[in-house]
């Protein structure tokens, strides 16, 4: 007995989008502002937020597209398949920036980390813009300067802190944007440009 799915016009991406965003809002201002002081309750306070918003938001929105898109496949658009590895490569990797935060372990293994996901997101980059959505080509734009940023402040090149804030604050605006665009055009059949 064959099951068939209809195919679904439903993927959860407006949920990556704004756990991203949110956890990008929560930790670049810190970064670029200096607001708040870093302390051990902020630590802790933005270490559960970086495990629980972008981390599990992603994760969650990862899952669902990699499941849809190969056990059920609910989800024909091929670009959706680099959608399903950034949102759970980046979700799984917010759960242990957010732990090494709250924990208040040494940043500069993430030297190494932000190698690779920059990476993936010069690969996002090339997808979304060839795809012709270059609303999320955009967005990939922000997550590579997010991840040479992080680098330098891995490495303990001052300025790296604050251009990893501007980075994280202005990506962060856009993933609001997204969600919004996302949201509208599925629900209200808007034709706004977005995810």
């Amino acid at each position: 007995m064959t099951v068939n799915f209809t195919t679904s016009d439903f993927a959860p991406v407006a949920l990556g989008f704004f756990g991203l965003g949110t956890g990008y809002l929560i930790w670049g201002p810190q970064e670029l502002f200096k607001w708040p002081v870093r302390d051990v309750s902020v630590d802790k306070a933005t270490g559960v937020w970086g495990i629980f918003l972008p981390g599990l938001c992603q994760l969650v929105t990862g899952i669902i597209l990699f499941v849809g898109l190969t056990w059920f496949q609910v989800f024909k658009d091929p670009v959706l398949y680099m959608a399903a590895l950034a949102f759970s490569a980046y979700g799984i990797h917010w759960f242990a920036l957010g732990w090494n935060r709250f924990s208040h372990h040494d940043f500069r293994p993430n030297a190494g980390m932000s190698v690779a996901y920059t990476i993936l997101s010069i690969l996002g980059v090339v997808v979304f813009f060839a795809a012709g959505a270059w609303p999320v080509g955009i967005l990939f734009i922000g997550l590579t300067g997010v991840y040479v940023s992080d680098f330098f402040v891995a490495v303990g090149v001052e300025v790296g802190e604050r251009a990893l804030g501007l980075f994280h604050v202005a990506t962060g605006v856009w993933l609001m944007y997204l969600t919004f665009s996302t949201v509208l055009n599925i629900t209200l059949g808007y034709h706004l440009p977005g995810g």
